[in-house]
């Protein structure tokens, strides 16, 4: 007689709640375990399996979260670094939205949870081409440097996290320089197939009222 298997139960993310790992700020999900603790950052990265926020360190709830938030806002729009993108996927503790005052790490419906709280709603959200481009190529070149961002961070002051030792960062600035011509050949396939599907490294969020 042929033996019936029977299904697998599904577990819901709930039963992995705990002290390790804390409800997600935005939609109530315990955060689960991401990146360790890396140079440059507060602390280990956890991120929530529903939504796709990320907390670095310790989270401090839903209202420290907006105002993390709030502090991206440009009048009525809120640009974030998506950790819902495809460059966040290939390059993990190599993505370039880790950024050395990082404390929380927003995706689209992140941002839709959260606003909710306060009677609002995600109207329109917005691929930047440009931004996104230059974040998935800093992305691939974390992938090859001793030290993260460190690209950007010469060319454009943003945040980043130099290598600790001088031969490091010598070796860095030559493969930053080496490498970036390959680095955008692989960076604008990706980002163009992420910013079709929703998944682009940077977007803009217009939230309203309901």
């Amino acid at each position: 007689m042929d033996q019936v298997e029977s299904p697998r139960a599904v577990v819901p993310l709930e039963a992995g709640a705990g002290p390790e790992n804390p409800p997600c700020p935005a939609c109530g999900e315990p955060l689960f375990g991401w990146i360790g603790q890396k140079r440059g950052l507060a602390g280990p990265v956890r991120r929530c399996e529903s939504c796709g926020l990320a907390v670095v360190g310790e989270s401090g709830g839903a209202e420290e979260a907006l105002r993390d938030l709030d502090a991206l806002r440009h009048g009525d729009t809120i640009r974030i670094e998506n950790r819902a993108s495809f460059a966040c996927s290939l390059g993990n503790a190599g993505w370039s939205g880790l950024q050395p005052q990082s404390h929380y790490l927003f995706t689209t419906e992140a941002v839709r949870r959260l606003v909710a709280r306060r009677d609002q709603i995600v109207k329109r959200r917005r691929w930047q081409p440009a931004a996104s481009l230059a974040a998935t190529w800093q992305t691939l070149l974390n992938s090859v440097t001793f030290g993260r961002n460190v690209a950007l961070g010469a060319l454009r002051g943003s945040p980043a996290v130099p290598a600790p030792e001088p031969w490091q960062r010598r070796i860095d600035a030559l493969a930053s320089i080496v490498l970036a011509i390959p680095a955008m050949l692989i960076a604008v396939p990706v980002e163009l197939a992420g910013g079709i599907v929703g998944r682009g490294s940077v977007v803009s969020v217009q939230v309203e009222l309901f």
